[in-house]
């Protein structure tokens, strides 16, 4: 799955493919580089990203939707009944859903249905997370919603853990450490970790001043989270992910070719 961010303030592209023209060529790059789907989204979901109103997503998702859709399997990243409706009716055939919320639209509506677990809202989600046990709530929140979406008649339902959605930095090891007790739940797997920021504070160099890392915090810049991206979309699918949602499809999909060979 290539992310198409056609916002101003996402925390990867932000900004880049905000322009449909753009956007819709960067769709296409995605398609030539082997992404299998092309996933659109209209509004931020970085943390603390503020919400954006339903004219304004509609306005920027369905005409790169209505352009992509005959080309690539399109699904619209969105939290909102209407957004939903529109992308499908636009030619998206899969919802994205980081609330969890939209399990009935996606069934009014006929498309397939991504389930994601998120503690907070995108505003508050990284400022205190708390788990007991992060794998077996993660994994019981994902039963849940998923066996509801199967029963309003979904015939294709995704789980996907949140990665960095409400997430610590240990939360979110310890969940792709034990991914194969999400795979074993029985719903194919999503996977997200491309250039998140748990990346950029593993692979940071600890010298000032050398490349590869933000003045003045122990991070490394987004661009150079390439290799740490691999690595973790690598791991997801050695342990049974069925989908990974990533940036950089290119290599993503040569890594894909090997742990299939």
């Amino acid at each position: 799955m290539g992310v198409l961010n056609v916002t101003p303030d996402s925390f990867s592209d932000g900004g880049r493919y905000l322009d449909p023209t753009e956007a819709v060529a960067q769709g296409r790059r995605l398609v030539a580089e082997g992404a299998d789907i092309v996933d659109v989204g209209g509004e931020s979901s970085r943390p603390g990203a503020r919400p954006v109103d339903e004219a304004t997503e509609l306005r920027r998702v369905v005409p790169v939707v209505e352009a992509l859709a005959s080309e690539v399997r399109v699904s619209v990243d969105t939290v909102k009944p209407a957004v939903a409706r529109a992308a499908v009716a636009a030619g998206a055939s899969l919802v994205n859903d980081v609330s969890a919320t939209l399990a009935d639209v996606a069934a009014e509506i006929g498309a397939g249905y991504i389930v994601m677990h998120r503690q907070g809202t995108p505003a508050t989600m990284q400022q205190a997370p708390h788990y007991d046990d992060v794998v077996a709530e993660v994994s019981e929140f994902l039963a849940t919603r998923a066996a509801h979406a199967a029963q309003t008649g979904i015939d294709e339902v995704w789980i996907d853990p949140g990665i960095g959605f409400g997430k610590s930095h240990e939360h979110n090891l310890t969940l792709l450490r034990h991914l194969d007790r999400l795979v074993a739940l029985g719903h194919p797997v999503l996977v997200g970790t491309s250039r998140k920021g748990f990346l950029g504070r593993l692979v940071a160099r600890s010298d000032d001043g050398r490349p590869g890392r933000v003045p003045g915090a122990e991070v490394a810049r987004i661009e150079d989270r390439l290799e740490a991206s691999l690595t973790t979309a690598t791991w997801a699918m050695a342990q049974g992910a069925a989908m990974v949602r990533v940036h950089d499809v290119l290599p993503t999909v040569q890594a894909a070719k090997v742990v299939a060979a």
